[in-house]
């Protein structure tokens, strides 16, 4: 079970929740808000569509636990509001309902649109409704009366917002309710807010506690001594590890860096900090950090101890860590527990070869420090091969 705590229709509510729950579904079971209508599930229909931090969002396919400090408005929460009031007016002088089944939805997409529309063009209305499907009417009604209502507020002089309100591109609701606009509903509360792990001269990287851990392991020929003076270089340290740059310039207590991340279409340049502690009496050390990207709006905090064990007699070191993590925003929806581990053994894995390149003066893989993103499809691709060779092995023992 995950803890969340959001903003529901200006009321702050906390709640534990299933990490696979769905939004429509703690909305509906959890909170009895049953205008939030569930048709789909597939994201399709859209009516299941709530504002999720002032921008419409579909509910069925958002989980709970990702909307963690957002601010969430469902059709329930909009009885006051001015926009809606007008909608539903034109609705039902429009013919626009038949069922019902759809207009909860639909009210809240049209409100979007009469927020952003410069004009009540026919086709933009059309396009801008699309992604909400009526069984009933046919849509006519419905065009009509979005369309009236965008006419009256601009005889009006009320001038559209650009964007809808709109202050980042990225998922719905990413922003965990810190940066979205609040203009756009008056009973809106403020939203909670969340660090954003910016960077500065004054920014502190404090404990945190990691919602995963993972032990991993491993061995160069190199004396533990040596190995830990080159842990207590930052600068060659960061450029054993692929995506990995520093920003600043570094202290043996505190770095300040980047780390680029690519899986697939989606890129992440992840920009913090961390902070350095070691201890010479056990050649041991521990790494806190904390960064966020602010593209997908996703942000993580991370601790790596580890622990240098001599074997061979000396002549060679094995590299005991601990690694916690917690991840937030669009990349922890698939940035799945198992697929984690699996990646970031092999992360280790060619971090270990960098490391011990480096220690023979050769460099990281013959390449310029720090040149060459973190290509998670690349290591993902490894694994999968791995997988398959080992499952082979297996088919053919037998």
């Amino acid at each position: 079970m995950t803890m969340i705590a959001l903003t529901v229709n200006a009321r702050d509510v906390k709640a534990s929740v299933e990490p696979r729950t769905h939004l429509a579904d703690f909305l509906r079971e959890s909170l009895n808000l049953t205008g939030t209508h569930l048709g789909c599930e597939h994201g399709v229909c859209g009516a299941c569509t709530l504002l999720l931090d002032d921008v419409p969002a579909r509910s069925c396919i958002t989980y709970a636990a990702a909307c963690d400090g957002a601010r969430v408005t469902t059709i329930e929460g909009l009885d006051d509001d001015e926009i809606t009031t007008e909608l539903r007016a034109a609705f039902k002088r429009e013919h626009a309902l038949q069922c019902g089944y759809c207009t909860p939805g639909m009210l809240i997409s049209a409100r979007d649109l009469v927020l952003r529309l410069p004009a009540s063009d026919e086709r933009s209305v059309r396009v801008g409704l699309s992604g909400n499907l009526c069984r009933c009417t046919g849509y006519v009604g419905i065009v009509r009366a979005v369309r009236a209502v965008i006419d009256d507020r601009r005889k009006r002089g009320i001038k559209p917002v650009p964007g809808g309100g709109r202050s980042a591109l990225g998922p719905v609701g990413s922003g965990y309710g810190a940066t979205a606009s609040t203009s756009n509903i008056g009973t809106a509360p403020t939203a909670r807010t969340e660090p954003q792990h910016e960077v500065n001269d004054a920014m502190v990287v404090a404990d945190f506690t990691p919602e995963k851990v993972f032990k991993d392991h491993f061995t160069v020929g190199y004396p533990p001594e040596r190995v830990f003076d080159m842990f207590g270089d930052v600068a060659r340290l960061a450029a054993c590890l692929p995506g990995a740059s520093l920003t600043g310039l570094p202290t043996p207590e505190r770095a300040e860096g980047l780390i680029r991340v690519k899986l697939g279409p989606i890129s992440a340049n992840f920009r913090g900090a961390a902070r350095i502690e070691r201890d010479p009496r056990n050649l041991s050390g521990r790494i806190v950090g904390m960064g966020s990207d602010q593209r997908s709006r996703s942000s993580t905090q991370g601790e790596i101890r580890y622990q240098l064990v001599p074997t061979e007699q000396g002549a060679a070191t094995r590299v005991e860590l601990s690694v916690g993590y917690t991840l937030r925003g669009m990349l922890a929806q698939i940035a799945r527990e198992a697929l984690v581990r699996d990646l970031a053994s092999r992360l280790t894995a060619e971090f270990a070869g960098n490391l011990e390149r480096h220690l023979s003066g050769a460099g990281p893989n013959g390449a310029a420090e720090g040149a060459q993103d973190l290509n998670a499809a690349a290591l993902l691709m490894g694994f999968l091969r791995e997988r398959a060779r080992k499952a082979l092995q297996y088919i053919l023992g037998r």
